[in-house]
């Protein structure tokens, strides 16, 4: 599902809201998400997971094309925790 499709949908079941303030909605709820993770903090949704940031430590690695050892440095990356939830709900397919 996309960003567009997820205002679609919200659009579909709340009649009473238009496709402008469905819109606003979702960049205020991803918005807020962002600027928490990047602030450090942990998001946390009950009952569809969490998402944190991790601390990747620097490596070497080989560049396929030539063989070449290049050196790849720390970085923060986000990562996804699935709920226990969503984790049943999707094995129960």
């Amino acid at each position: 599902m996309t960003k567009s499709e997820l205002i679609d949908k919200l659009v579909e079941v709340r009649g009473a809201l238009t496709r402008k303030d469905s819109e606003a909605v979702v960049s205020m709820v991803f918005d807020a998400m962002s600027e928490a993770l990047t602030n450090g903090d942990k998001v946390e949704i009950r009952g569809f997971g969490s998402f944190t940031i991790r601390d990747r430590e620097p490596r070497e690695a080989r560049n396929p094309k030539s063989g070449e050892i290049v050196s790849i440095p720390s970085k923060k990356t986000p990562f996804f925790k699935t709920g226990k939830d969503l984790r049943e709900r999707v094995n129960n397919l």
